[in-house]
């Protein structure tokens, strides 16, 4: 259970991301909400896991995970353009998140 609330923790990061960018620097009240709501749910459920998961493995992957969903999102929702290069950056990014998984 402690994964399934790291990852959910890892989604609802990409989801305030997402509505913080939507909300214009905060100028509209619904989206500006929505950041909220989403930091307040990602944070509580990064503090879930970290109740019995080390820090140096949860925070990292919780990272990783949004950092690799804000770019799925930019790319597919504001068409956002990467380099081949980036990708590149990008796939090692996930090794990296999926290595720290698997060795903890």
């Amino acid at each position: 259970m402690t994964w399934i609330y790291l990852v959910v923790a890892g989604i609802f990061e990409v989801v305030w991301a997402t509505m913080m960018k939507l909300s214009d620097g905060f100028s509209h009240l619904g989206y500006s909400v929505a950041t909220v709501i989403g930091m307040i749910l990602s944070f509580g459920f990064l503090a879930l896991a970290t109740k019995h998961l080390p820090l140096s493995i949860a925070y990292p992957i919780w990272t990783g995970i949004g950092a690799v969903g804000a770019i799925v999102v930019g790319v597919i929702l504001f068409k956002d353009t990467l380099s081949p290069l980036t990708w590149v950056f990008v796939a090692i990014l996930i090794i990296g998140i999926i290595g720290i998984k698997v060795t903890s």
